[in-house]
C-alpha cells in the first residue's frame, strides 16, 4: 500500500497494473494524482474497478492526466463532446475499433492517452487486449532496430478493416464536419516524450506503407511487424464490469477489443487526451 493510500498490483510481465483502494469519484489531491501518473508511465495501462462516476467526475479524472479532445468521426455525448460513446448493439456484428491499433495515428498529433469507462457490458466476452510497443521494440534484433529507426510510417483513417468497425456509429452519430480521410506521417519508432523509452509506432489498423515506399514494397515488413507487435508475451487482457476503467498510454500501447459477444449490448464511454507530434 503506497503512502497515497492506493495499491498498485501488476497485471502481466510486459504491461498493466490494477489500482486498488481508491475512489475516483472524489477529487484527487496533487500527491495522489502524481503517484497515479507515475504508475501509469511505469505500467503503460492502469485498471480500476467499481468506480461510480458521472460525466463531470469522469472528465475531472481525465484532466488529472491531460487535456480531453474530441474524436474526429463521431459526436460525443449531449453536453459532453469530449466523451465518445463506444457502443455495440444487440443486432450489430462489427464492434467499434475491433482490430489491433493505437488510436487515431492518422492525425498529425495523435492522442497521448485514452480512457474507457464501462457503462453496460455483455454477460460474457467483450474483453480488451493491450500490447506494449516498448516490449515489442526491445525484443527486435539490433539490425532491424537500425533499419526501422530510419523509416516513417504513413497512416490513413481509410484502411478497410478499421473503416468497417466505424460504420454503425457513423451512421447514427457521425460528425458532419468529419473529413473523408485523414493522413499523417510519423516515425516507425517513436521516443516517449516523458520516459525516453523507444516504442514501435506502426499498427495494422492505420499504417498503410512507409514514406518513400510503395504499399507493395512495404507490405512484407509491415506484415511481419504487425504479427510481432502483439506476441502474447507483450500483452495483457482486461475483463470488464460496469464501473471498470482502463487508462492506456497511446504513445506506446496498442489495444484490441475482442468481438465475441454477438446478440448482446456493450456501452463504453471513451475520453482521449491531447498528444503531441511523435518524434
Amino acid at each position: 500500500m503506497a503512502a497515497t493510500g492506493f495499491e498498485v498490483r501488476r497485471s502481466a510481465g510486459a504491461l498493466g497494473a490494477a489500482i486498488l483502494g481508491i475512489d475516483l469519484s472524489q477529487s484527487l489531491d496533487e500527491a495522489t494524482a502524481q503517484a497515479l501518473r507515475a504508475a501509469w508511465l511505469e505500467h503503460q495501462v492502469l485498471f480500476f474497478r467499481d468506480q461510480s462516476l458521472d460525466s463531470d467526475q469522469y472528465l475531472r479524472l481525465a484532466r488529472c492526466f491531460g487535456e480531453p479532445v474530441e474524436y474526429p468521426f463521431i459526436r460525443g455525448l449531449d453536453g459532453y463532446p469530449m466523451i465518445t460513446p463506444v457502443v455495440k448493439l444487440e443486432h450489430e456484428r462489427h464492434n467499434f475499433g475491433g482490430v489491433w491499433h493505437a488510436d487515431t495515428t492518422y492525425l498529425d498529433e495523435p492522442p497521448k492517452a485514452s480512457m474507457l469507462l464501462a457503462r453496460e457490458v455483455p454477460p460474457f466476452g467483450g474483453d480488451t487486449l493491450f500490447a506494449s510497443q516498448t516490449a515489442a521494440w526491445e525484443a527486435l534484433s539490433p539490425g532491424l532496430q537500425q533499419t526501422l529507426s530510419g523509416l516513417v510510417g504513413v497512416s490513413s483513417s481509410a484502411k478497410a478493416d478499421v473503416s468497417r468497425t466505424r460504420e454503425d456509429r457513423i451512421r447514427d452519430a457521425g460528425r458532419a464536419d468529419a473529413r473523408r480521410e485523414y493522413c499523417a506521417e510519423h516515425p516507425a519508432v517513436r521516443t516517449h516524450p516523458e520516459t525516453g523509452r523507444r516504442a514501435l509506432y506502426v499498427n495494422i489498423a492505420h499504417t498503410a506503407r512507409f514514406a518513400g515506399w510503395t504499399e507493395e514494397e512495404s507490405a512484407p515488413l509491415l506484415a511481419w511487424l504487425f504479427e510481432h507487435q502483439v506476441r502474447p508475451e507483450f500483452t495483457c487482457r482486461f475483463s470488464w464490469r460496469p464501473g471498470s476503467i482502463a487508462l492506456w498510454d497511446n504513445r506506446c500501447v496498442q489495444h484490441n477489443p475482442v468481438n465475441d459477444y454477438h446478440g448482446y449490448r456493450r456501452v463504453m464511454h471513451r475520453i482521449t487526451l491531447r498528444g503531441d507530434r511523435p518524434r
